[in-house]
Formats: structure tokens, C-alpha cells, sequence
């Protein structure tokens, strides 16, 4: 908390914002102790004061919105595992904006990465638990289930084809940011509702 409390500080003294010390703890403890959700939220806060508005306890509230907000990790999971009710569900309680397509995307790269990484190794070793258990960085015991479901649905081809697909989205994200959440939207419900054939 202290760290992301001065982080937050900071940010917010470069951009010359100044937030009442509970609605910042408000902010801070919302975030989960999630940095990139935090600068998320600080950005949302930077965009609404530009024009010189009042920040509010009752606005910080509308803003951040956090208490139905998911975080992108759990939207990206449930379209990997093909849970197509839940990512639906989680696209329609967030309220993301132009911004967020590029975190969007980047968090998925990422993840798109360490699971084809796993993918490789699991298809020389044919052992699931082999290849969790000497993961690099490991996987985290609250992870485990969901990567051994996104293992199984994967293959290295497909998850190839998704990065290069995944890549070329944010090329178009790029030269249209206002577009950016259709585009990354429309590519998430495809991947949660296609089947593959491996």
C-alpha cells in the first residue's frame, strides 16, 4: 500500500492534481494492489480534471467504478479457457476507454507469450504437472487450474496464429485509437466463442 500510495503521490503531483488523502486511500485500496490498474484509474482521474473539474468523493466513485470492475488478467483467462458467458460478463461490467485497448492488448501479448512458452515445453515433455512445476517464472498456486485448462485447449500453432493476429489488432489499435475497444472486444468474443481444431 505505501508503495503504490507514493506512486500514486507522485504521479499525481507531476501532473499537478491534488486529491484528498482518503480519496486517494480510496483509489489505492480499490486497485488490489495492482500498479497497472492503479495508473489505469490515476489516468482516468488526470482525464476527468483537464478542464479544470472539481474532483469529488461522489465523482472519485463514478470514475473508478472498481467495485464491478475485473481485472484484464481475469478477462483475458476466461477468453483463453473458452468461458464465453464469463468474458461477456466481464466485458459488459467494465467500463474501459480508448486507453485501455493498448493495456488490454499488452496484457494479453504477455500472457499469449508465457502460455505458448509452457505449450513448447509440455509438447516435448507430455507431462502437465512436469511442465507447471518447473515453470520459469512459476506459476502461482491460484493459477494453476486455469493455465492446465488454457494447456489443453492450446496448442503451439494456434497460440502463434493468435500473437500474429493479436499483433496486427494493435497495429490497427495504433492508427485508431478511438476504435481501440471494438476492435480488442470483437477479437476477445471470437477467440472465446470459436472451437478450435488443433
Amino acid at each position: 500500500f505505501q508503495t503504490l500510495s507514493q506512486y500514486a503521490r507522485n504521479f499525481l503531483e507531476v501532473k499537478k492534481i491534488s486529491i484528498p488523502p482518503l480519496q486517494l486511500n480510496y483509489v489505492i485500496d480499490k486497485c488490489n494492489n495492482d500498479r497497472g490498474l492503479l495508473l489505469n484509474e490515476l489516468e482516468k482521474i488526470l482525464h476527468y480534471c483537464r478542464n479544470g473539474k472539481k474532483l469529488t468523493q461522489e465523482v472519485t466513485v463514478k470514475l473508478i467504478n472498481l467495485s464491478e470492475n475485473h481485472s484484464m488478467n481475469e478477462l483475458i483467462d476466461s477468453c483463453l479457457v473458452k468461458n464465453k458467458k464469463k468474458t461477456i460478463k466481464i466485458l459488459n461490467e467494465n467500463n474501459f476507454n480508448s486507453e485501455d485497448g493498448i493495456l488490454i492488448i499488452r496484457t494479453f501479448l504477455n500472457k499469449l507469450k508465457r502460455i505458448l512458452k509452457l505449450t513448447e515445453e509440455l509438447e516435448k515433455n507430455r507431462n502437465i504437472e512436469l511442465t507447471l512445476s518447473s515453470a520459469k517464472p512459476p506459476v502461482f498456486w491460484k493459477d494453476k487450474e486455469t493455465t492446465k485448462q488454457q494447456l489443453t485447449i492450446w496448442k503451439s500453432n494456434k497460440l502463434k496464429e493468435l500473437i500474429y493476429n493479436l499483433t496486427e489488432i494493435e497495429l490497427q489499435i495504433k492508427t485508431n485509437i478511438k476504435n481501440s475497444i471494438n476492435l480488442i472486444t470483437n477479437f476477445i468474443l471470437e477467440q472465446a466463442s470459436v472451437e478450435i481444431n488443433n
